[in-house]
């Protein structure tokens, strides 16, 4: 997935330079793969066994490779418009599926094994993005799609073997009738994950303008292979980030850690745009990378904490709203260079932060779960862990 999703943005600039491509219609490409990206997230809500099917996934990582294999057969905007969204919508599903079967099949074990799985990510970044810096010099952006889907190739026989959740996602069985304090309990509940929806929707819009644009934009003021040489920063530094930030979860909370990540984050996306220069870049690159992956796993797990039904999926489908919107808002800014939309970005990610700063309100603890009440039994908690829920 971090191949098929991302290796548009180092290979944009070989585009504009080499395909003609314009920035708008850069913009447009993008915005179509964050279609796709929705269109793959609400079918696991629609259709929830959907998360559940390993015929599903491979046929995802498929036509996720094929799409990469068919960007260079064509200089026709429609097909690349089309190709894209298929590859965001194949990317979703992956991801979907891939998010759901490690928090099904992993609970109970070390959050950091979650991190390292989301991890992968990064990985596809940095090699995808060592690979267009390889050929930068020596080959066209053709091959550079060519060669990514070869390496996207090698990645799909080794998720082959995925097993998916077989069972529903924790938290999918109907509220049920408890009483007051359960009716309490079901509204902060609510309440609990519409704030987290909000802050994980805004980070969508922000984090996806660096995540497209972030090379362009560093290639404005730094030409050569500074740009592409940041991009593999990003993912290198995306590597070990969940797993960092899951095993900073046995010391903090999950609202805390995403307030703080948010903030790193919204420094690391401004930095290229009001400072410059290479050394900038690679801060940027490093904060960059060691936070949006973070950033979800944080979310997502914050979700299925609160065992939300299809928290995966739904938050998934908000981040997808978030970064259609991304370059839309940012389009009519990006005329005369990126650097101004990386300033927006910013902001954008500090106001994600803020909501994960209210969502701290009275979040309940690791050791508190808030649990549906089932309809055919009383509350067998204790009055102590009674007392705990209902603070």
């Amino acid at each position: 997935m971090g191949i098929g999703r991302f290796v548009f943005t180092p290979i944009l600039p070989l585009m504009h330079a080499q395909a003609g491509l314009s920035a708008s219609t850069g913009a447009n490409l993008a915005t179509a793969n964050y279609v796709g990206y929705l269109a793959g997230a609400l079918a696991g809500i629609l259709a929830p066994a959907l998360v559940r099917s390993p015929a599903l996934l491979r046929a995802a990582l498929v036509v996720l490779t094929g799409t990469l294999t068919a960007m260079p057969a064509t200089h026709d905007v429609r097909l690349w418009i089309a190709l894209r969204l298929l590859a965001g919508a194949a990317s979703a599903l992956v991801f979907v599926i891939a998010a759901a079967s490690l928090h099904g099949n992993l609970r109970g074990h070390p959050a950091h094994l979650t991190g390292w799985a989301f991890g992968g990510v990064g990985t596809g970044i940095a090699l995808s993005g060592l690979l267009v810096l390889r050929l930068h010099s020596v080959a066209d952006w053709r091959v550079a799609w060519w060669a990514s889907a070869a390496l996207a190739a090698l990645f799909t026989a080794g998720a082959w073997h995925l097993r998916p959740a077989t069972a529903p996602e924790a938290g999918t069985t109907a509220p049920g009738v408890g009483g007051p304090a359960a009716e309490r309990s079901t509204t902060r509940t609510r309440r609990w994950f519409t704030t987290l929806f909000a802050s994980y929707t805004l980070e969508g819009v922000g984090y996806i303008v660096a995540g497209t644009f972030l090379v362009a934009a560093i290639e404005q003021s730094s030409p050569g292979p500074v740009g592409n040489a940041a991009w593999v920063l990003v993912g290198l530094a995306a590597v070990p980030s969940s797993a960092m930030w899951a095993g900073l979860g046995r010391r903090w909370s999950h609202p805390d850690l995403l307030l703080a990540a948010l903030v790193v984050q919204a420094v690391g996306i401004a930095l290229p745009a009001l400072i410059g220069g290479a050394t900038a870049a690679l801060i940027s690159a490093a904060l960059f990378g060691a936070t949006f992956i973070g950033v979800s796993t944080l979310a997502l797990a914050s979700g299925a904490h609160l065992r939300f039904p299809r928290s995966v999926a739904l938050l998934t489908a908000g981040y997808s709203v978030g970064q259609i919107l991304g370059p839309l808002v940012v389009a009519p800014l990006i005329h005369h260079g990126y650097h101004r939309a990386l300033v927006l970005a910013a902001v954008v990610v500090l106001a994600a932060a803020a909501a994960a700063g209210l969502l701290r309100i009275g979040f309940p603890s690791p050791g508190v779960v808030p649990r549906q009440p089932r309809p055919d039994s009383a509350p067998s908690t204790s009055p102590v862990m009674r007392h705990r829920l209902d603070r």
